[in-house]
């Protein structure tokens, strides 16, 4: 009888144990691994999946995607993932590689899919501009195709994606307006911005801003002389206020173009990343928070 009482003691006990892994299913080994090409995605995935994820991104804060080299610890990293969340649009030219190193067979998430792309010239070429992610209306495509992402590698889930989707495509929207209703305060005249790659694009074309800079779209091409010329001549006729530092690019080329214009510098710029977590721009919707308060400040008569 002492014996019959153990065993059913014991098997209560698995019981109660088993039942519990069931209904807290946000334990470590209960979640997706998902990994995100960089800190922007990183922290989409993150608002999207909650605590039924565990995200990996491979362009820590403040790195830069145009000019990363993956490691064989992040091939091991993409091996083990049921998830793979990418920009696309030719930002990630190393990530096929890094694919094929991996031998990664999980649910890939293009999350650029959707968007309108925008091209411009570079170098007497055609090229698609990447950095959709600037536009927060582009944004709320991206949280949709990473929810898609997720439910479909975790469908038991799909619900709890969905509503963190929807608020967080609820906050985009609010920000949106914000922003817009921010800008109108700011001069047209004032609003041409000196960057030091060419990642605003979406950002000027929603917002209405004019951005120019010595770098094509990819922080890998250098300005020539010719071109570092014309943005000086640029400034001085057209009176630009300010020059902008970005969070990803040697501060030395628009330090260069401030001493021999005196336009200002108008602060850092995020753009191609986030900062790090006790910086001003930690997640997406920072990011904007913290370039539309340098870009007040700045450009503010």
């Amino acid at each position: 009888m002492k014996q019959n009482r153990a065993m059913i003691s014991i098997l209560s006990a698995v019981l109660v144990s088993a039942l519990a892994g069931w209904e807290h299913p946000a334990n470590a080994s209960d979640k997706i691994a998902v990994v995100t090409s960089f800190s922007i995605l990183g922290d989409l995935a993150r608002e999207v999946g909650g605590d039924r994820v565990a995200v990996m991104t491979l362009v820590a804060p403040d790195g830069d995607a145009h000019t990363f080299h993956p490691t064989p610890a992040d091939a091991r990293h993409l091996g083990d993932a049921k998830v793979l969340v990418m920009n696309g649009l030719g930002l990630e030219g190393w990530m096929p590689r890094l694919q094929a190193a991996s031998g990664f067979h999980g649910v890939l998430v293009t999350a650029s899919a959707g968007v309108k792309p925008r091209e411009m010239v570079e170098d007497g070429t055609r090229v698609t501009d990447p950095h959709a992610w600037q536009d927060l209306q582009n944004g709320k495509i991206y949280v949709a195709n990473i929810r898609d992402g997720l439910a479909k590698a975790d469908p038991n889930d799909k619900a709890t994606f969905e509503t963190n989707a929807e608020r967080l495509i609820a906050e985009i929207d609010k920000l949106d307006a914000e922003v817009r209703a921010a800008v109108a305060k700011i001069p047209t005249e004032r609003r041409k911005i000196i960057t030091t790659h060419d990642a605003f694009g979406y950002f000027g074309a929603a917002y209405g801003f004019e951005f120019i800079a010595p770098e094509g779209i990819s922080t890998e091409s250098a300005p020539s002389a010719q071109d570092l010329a014309r943005i000086v001549r640029q400034i001085k006729t057209e009176r630009i206020p300010a020059v902008f530092l970005e969070n990803v690019t040697d501060p030395r080329l628009v330090g260069q173009i401030s001493s021999e214009t005196g336009a200002v510098i108008g602060g850092t710029l995020y753009s191609d990343s986030l900062s790090a977590p006790d910086g001003p721009a930690p997640t997406y919707l920072d990011m904007f928070r913290s370039n539309l308060r340098t870009l007040i400040s700045a450009l503010s008569e």
